[in-house]
């Protein structure tokens, strides 16, 4: 049976860097779910629908079929639209400033709950979230928690070029209704501003390993 280690935190913490490194040490496919509501956002967007209309958002869902699968290297997952993979598409800044709105439609999470849990039906897989621990994957015995200070966070998104504020992402994440953003009782918190990012994979492995995992 496959198994999933599951990394939540909000923006900036770490997650997306430190499955990259887990999913080639452990032979794993890294999924990133927050690219699944970026290629939503981005795909309303397109569409010219008001991202505050979610009537009009809910009625477009069945006609968007998100298509997510694993790219040529077999270790990350990919999100596109008619046979067309997304990546820069989903960096832009409209999409950042969009992202946290659309993930808090219930209709859309669902959707996406769905997805994500496709990916355990063919691989191992180490999935990272703001959900992952309490919703996508709730009992999977290996959850983890990133946090860093704020100011580090900050430093760490306008260094990837991206200018939105992590203090107004974390309040939408971890106020909206649905599955917001808050570690899972049993899940490991790691402060990722105290170590380098070697120092941060290794800290979790040294955990997977206690954990029982092989």
């Amino acid at each position: 049976m496959s198994r999933a280690i599951a990394i939540d935190g909000p923006a900036a913490s770490g997650k997306s860097s430190v499955a990259k490194v887990l999913c080639q040490k452990l032979n794993l496919v890294m999924v990133n779910s927050g690219s699944m509501y970026r290629a939503v956002a981005w795909k309303l967007l397109q569409l010219g629908i008001d991202l505050d209309d979610t009537d009009s958002i809910i009625a477009a869902l069945p006609n968007l079929n998100l298509q997510c699968g694993v790219d040529e290297s077999g270790y990350f997952s990919t999100v596109g639209y008619d046979g067309v993979i997304l990546t820069d598409e989903l960096r832009t800044e409209q999409v950042n400033n969009s992202v946290s709105r659309v993930a808090s439609i219930p209709e859309i999470r669902d959707i996406l709950l769905v997805k994500q849990r496709d990916y355990l039906k063919s691989s191992d897989v180490v999935m990272e979230g703001r959900d992952i621990g309490t919703v996508i994957f709730p009992d999977t015995p290996y959850k983890f928690f990133f946090q860093a200070s704020e100011k580090i966070r900050q430093a760490r998104r306008e260094a990837e070029g991206i200018s939105d504020s992590v203090a107004a992402r974390d309040k939408l994440d971890s106020s909206r209704k649905t599955a917001p953003l808050k570690p899972a009782e049993d899940a490991i918190n790691i402060d990722t501003g105290l170590y380098d990012l070697n120092g941060v994979v290794e800290c979790v492995l040294s955990h997977l390993q206690s954990l029982g995992w092989e």
